[in-house]
């Protein structure tokens, strides 16, 4: 019985012995973290930031207390579609549905748009303290700032407008409003694109039709300039070959009067009568 109670001792021993070292294996591990590359991190301790902050590479904090934010100071995409977000039709960090809208005229359009920004590394102290986690950044200022501007810089302009091709000065406008907004919250605003805005069926198919009309158009208006042409040409023509008849009649009209002069002359010089009433006639034949 002894010996039974000896060993159940030993075991219960060995047992606490390897929970121990189990445990203080943990804590150790607990106790380091690591940085990776185009990161940088902050410890919160009871909900509060210590320390400075970590760049890459091993560190170390309390077990089970420290609590470790990353950021990424690489930079990051939010991008919005027209399909349903993370369905592999994107590779942005943060996916979102895309913004509908309206024109200054009415027209609803839906607007797909991209933001690139990273974080400051200067101020990820104050980031951390203002907005918490890098999901949490996009959620409060680059999805609903973007998304607020999105909607309402559209409106300031006609569908027409948008629709031939002033996208490049909405998306400048956007990123204007965009911009000192991410600098005080601590962001860097890389670049803002609009990659697509999608208009209605009925729109579009109105435009084709506004189009297909101006190409008739367009193409009686060719077909009347033609004609006028060729009306201009045929009178031109028409006085070109007048005025060369013309000409050719009367250069035909002297040579034939010099032609029909000498076949009807016989040779003999005309006599000169010096009137009725004298009664002289001379003859030149005959002073022969």
């Amino acid at each position: 019985m002894k010996s039974i109670s000896i060993n159940t001792s030993t075991a219960r021993n060995l047992l606490i012995s390897a929970v121990a070292v189990i445990a203080l294996i943990i804590l150790l591990l607990n106790s380091a973290f690591t940085v990776q590359y185009g990161t940088v991190a902050v410890l919160t301790r009871f909900g509060e930031i210590i320390g400075d902050v970590n760049t890459p590479g091993l560190h170390f904090k309390i077990p089970l207390i420290d609590q470790v934010l990353r950021y990424r100071t690489q930079k990051v995409v939010y991008e919005t579609l027209s399909v349903t977000p993370y369905s592999n039709a994107s590779n942005a960090d943060y996916q979102d549905v895309q913004v509908d809208t309206n024109t200054k005229d009415g027209q609803q359009v839906s607007i797909r748009y991209t933001v690139r920004f990273a974080i400051d590394p200067d101020k990820i102290k104050d980031v951390a303290t203002s907005l918490g986690t890098e999901a949490e950044v996009v959620e409060k200022i680059v999805k609903t700032d973007s998304r607020i501007w999105v909607r309402q810089i559209p409106r300031s302009y006609s569908a027409n407008e948008l629709y031939t091709g002033n996208i490049d000065i909405v998306a400048e406008e956007i990123a204007k409003r965009l911009k000192p907004i991410f600098e005080k919250n601590g962001l860097i605003l890389d670049e803002f694109g609009i990659r697509a805005i999608q208009f209605t069926d009925d729109y579009i198919g109105a435009i084709e039709q506004k189009q297909i009309e101006a190409e008739k158009v367009k193409t009686e208006e060719f077909k009347a300039q033609q004609e006028e042409f060729k009306k201009e040409a045929l009178i031109t023509k028409a006085e070109g070959e007048s005025e060369a008849q013309r000409l050719q009649e009367t250069t035909l009209t002297d040579n034939l009067i010099k032609k029909l002069y000498i076949e009807k002359w016989n040779g003999v010089l005309p006599e000169v009568s010096a009137g009725s009433d004298t009664g002289l006639i001379l003859d030149l034949n005959s002073t022969k």
